[in-house]
């Protein structure tokens, strides 16, 4: 670009200046000859060795933005930099920086050679060293990487502005100046001083009450005097950052006003307008990480999933993370600010916003939050722990040395049985197809009988049409008796694919011999390779998966059977050119209408699942104990949907131990600790998306071929607080689940996941009570 627009030169005119071609060689030769005898290497050198702004590459941040495109969700890169071409900026700072650092930029030569010859002299015959340069010269020194007040550097300015005042426009270098400067608190360049200083932007296309005024600009370009306080006295030399001391906001102040007087000189202000110019009070107050903005709050985890998914793009694989950080990209996520407001108030229970089941309880709680959007995969909401330099307890992700991060794998409990349920209707089987559900029964062929080491199944829980129950009724009470045999009726591949298909990525085996569960790839091996590695008791949700893989599969249900990838982002783009897009795709799994109809009237009937805001809502909650106690559980959890939304929680504790309340109790379970905080999410959520819930109507069943209805029926939903529906009964108590079977098949084809923070759960399922 070759200055095709306007720019602000002296008493107000505008100059479009040419490219011009000057011969002040012998001049820069005096200068050579003049230091040669301090031992400089030939003004030759300095031509071939020093870049001019063609050859720089300026690291430029990236912006993380929500799925609104509009709002920051974090500001990466090693410097704080938004790159603004000069004529898309207003004029406020480009005149501010002329009246305080060069008033004769627009007519000198790029070059203030008795400054050059007053510095070489003073700095050789040991006289106070000197420092003054033009804006041409200062940009040379930046460019150049030049640090030092000597001889050397001042000739070396000298060299590379007059070849950049041979080759450049004023306007260009102006540009550059502007863009590359820095202004202090990890800000580089004028665009990224604006949103630091005053949250506002230099761009002229901007909305008038969101661009820099004149007033600010100078209070900017006062600070490029001095951006950071002298590590050696910052108390005594503070700069000029008006909220850092008060001799800063003096200094500030000062300069403020020298700048005023320049602006006055020059034409850009009437004496009567500098009069009427007040010095802006609202510069922010200083924030530590305002280059790398919001990374530690809980988005900062999303960072982290969108960094791992890009990494495996085609414009970003095999490339450091820096090209994605430094690149000055456009990056929008999935992620819905609104749904994103109401998984942080409900899944943090540390807020006075989490519902009052769960708020205020020991240190040792954690909750974990993913929402889904039924038939694209946009993972709308995320929420794996309160801080993004923490730990993940919601999933898992690849980082930039491939190594695997996060403990989002808990064991699920009966919020598995979804997978089994859907696996059933898929085969034909009805919900209304009646069941032998005593409280203890023996399964022989999958070991469970009365003589072995982990005993018969019992149930964790009673119901009314017990000891013979419809498998709706068995699912609203949860009955281990009864889905243990569904699952050896299934086969555990049937049931291991259909989580798979449904979007369950992961799950978590147990090794004998190994203390932590390893993660087996779902998609590695055909299903029934993949079953080997597990029990029948992956049907009572033994066996880990993620949150977010959870919340995929029940979105997946949502979407009538149609599977899409859990994704974070939507868009990349650089300069307004689109780098990389969203693909979105899905997949059948073969659940006609009768089944999903099927799966939908049979969850929407557990209690906790109920929404009191107009939606069809199902669900089903899952408990899992604490090693080999009967009373004390460890994680809980609530899954389900709407025909909008869908979403896991999961709760339990950070060091593995049970859950045990404030006062004492150990009586948390899915119905009471993860549901709350679901039930108060999906409500939020769907509130503030402002949808319709007239169209998204779960349809009814048809229940072809059934058996007659029950006598004894288990209540539909009701407004009333939900009772647990995985909670203890006076049951027998269950034994444990049966060891898992020795490893089989190929090695997961991912990373296994090594905890880099501190250590999770220690999970050792084969010797729990079992699911409720």
């Amino acid at each position: 670009m070759r200055g095709t627009g306007e720019t602000p030169g002296p008493a107000g005119a505008t100059t479009a200046s040419p490219k011009r071609k000057r011969r002040r060689l012998p001049v820069v030769l005096a200068v050579c000859v003049l230091l040669a005898g301090c031992g400089l290497v030939a003004g030759g050198y300095y031509f071939d060795s020093v870049p001019t702004p063609s050859d720089l590459k300026l690291p430029e941040s990236t912006t993380v933005f929500y799925a609104d495109g509009r709002t920051p969700m974090a500001k990466l890169g090693a410097q704080n930099r938004t790159i603004v071409p000069y004529d898309q900026m207003n004029d406020s700072a480009k005149q501010a920086i002329v009246a305080a650092e060069d008033r004769t930029f627009w007519t000198n030569r790029g070059i203030d050679f008795k400054g050059v010859l007053r510095a070489a002299w003073a700095n050789v015959s040991g006289g106070q060293r000197q420092g003054a340069s033009t804006l041409t010269q200062q940009y040379a020194r930046i460019a150049a990487d030049l640090r030092g007040v000597t001889y050397s550097r001042k000739l070396r300015e000298a060299v590379i502005a007059w070849k950049l005042d041979d080759a450049y426009t004023k306007e260009e270098i102006l540009g550059f100046y502007l863009n590359t400067v820095p202004f202090g608190r990890g800000a580089y360049g004028i665009e990224a001083a604006a949103q630091t200083y005053f949250g506002k932007t230099v761009r002229r296309d901007a909305p008038p009450e969101r661009q820099l005024t004149q007033a600010e600009a100078m209070v900017l370009c006062a600070m490029v005097k001095q951006p950071e306080a002298d590590p050696a006295d910052p108390e005594g030399t503070p700069g000029y950052d008006p909220r850092r001391n008060a001799l800063a906001k003096q200094n500030s102040i000062d300069r403020w006003n020298y700048i005023r007087d320049g602006m006055v000189k020059l034409g850009y202000l009437t004496s009567q307008q500098a009069a009427d110019l007040a010095y802006p009070d609202t510069v922010r107050p200083i924030d530590k990480d305002a280059g790398r903005s919001d990374l530690d709050r809980p988005t900062g985890l999303v960072v982290n999933h969108v960094l791992a998914e890009l990494r495996g793009t085609e414009p970003f694989r095999g490339k450091p993370d820096e090209v994605i950080r430094d690149g000055g990209y456009r990056i929008v996520t999935t992620i819905d600010k609104r749904v994103q407001d109401a998984a942080e108030a409900a899944a943090d229970i540390r807020r006075d916003t989490a519902p009052r089941a769960v708020r205020g309880q020991p240190r040792n709680w954690q909750a974990a939050l993913v929402a889904v959007e039924p038939g694209t995969g946009r993972v709308l909401g995320y929420y794996g722990g309160d801080k993004g330099s923490g730990a993940d307890y919601a999933g898992w992700y690849s980082d930039e040395d491939g190594q695997a991060r996060g403990f989002g794998q808990h064991p699920p409990g009966s919020s598995f049985k979804v997978y089994d349920l859907a696996a059933a209707v898929r085969d034909g089987i009805s919900v209304k197809e009646r069941f032998d559900s005593p409280d203890t029964k023996e399964f022989p062929a999958s070991g469970r009988t009365k003589g072995s080491a982990a005993g018969p199944i019992r149930n964790a829980e009673r119901a009314p049409c017990q000891p013979d129950c419809a498998l709706w009724e068995a699912t609203v009470a949860s009955l281990n008796v009864t889905y243990f045999e569904l699952t050896e009726r299934l086969g555990t591949d049937k049931v291991i694919e259909m989580a798979r298909q449904a979007g369950v990525e992961s799950m978590w085996e147990t090794v004998r011999g190994n203390p932590r569960p390893q993660r087996v790839d779902l998609r590695s091996d055909p299903a029934d390779e993949v079953a080997k590695r597990f029990s029948t008791e992956v049907g009572i949700g033994q066996y880990g998966i993620t949150v977010q893989d959870h919340a995929n599969g029940m979105a997946t249900f949502a979407a009538g059977g149609k599977r899409a990838d859990a994704h974070f982002v939507r868009s990349v783009s650089k300069d307004d050119e689109e780098v990389w897009t969203e693909q979105l795709r899905t997949t059948d799994l073969g659940l006609d209408r009768e089944a999903v109809d099927q799966l939908d009237w049979t969850l929407r009937r557990v209690r906790a699942a109920k929404l009191d805001n107009g939606w069809d809502s199902a669900g089903k909650t899952g408990t899992w104990q604490a090693g080999k106690s009967t009373t004390q559980n460890v994680h809980t959890w609530m899954v389900g949907w709407t025909g909008a939304l869908a979403s896991a929680v999961w709760l339990g504790t950070t060091d593995g131990k049970p859950l045990r309340t404030r006062d004492g109790s150990y009586d948390v379970y899915g119905s009471t600790g993860a549901a709350p905080i679901w039930r108060q999410f999906m409500t939020k959520a769907t509130e503030a998306m402002k949808l319709d819930p007239g169209k998204y109507r779960f349809g009814e069943p048809k229940f072809p071929g059934d058996t007659p209805e029950p006598t004894a029926s288990a209540p539909l939903p009701s407004t009333a607080a939900p009772t647990p529906s995985d909670s203890p009964s006076p049951s027998p108590t269950p034994s444990s689940p049966s060891p898992s079977p020795e490893p089989t098949g190929r090695p997961t084809s991912r990373p296994t996941l090594t905890p880099t923070l501190p250590p999770p759960p220690t999970i050792t399922p084969t010797r729990t009570r079992g699911p409720r």
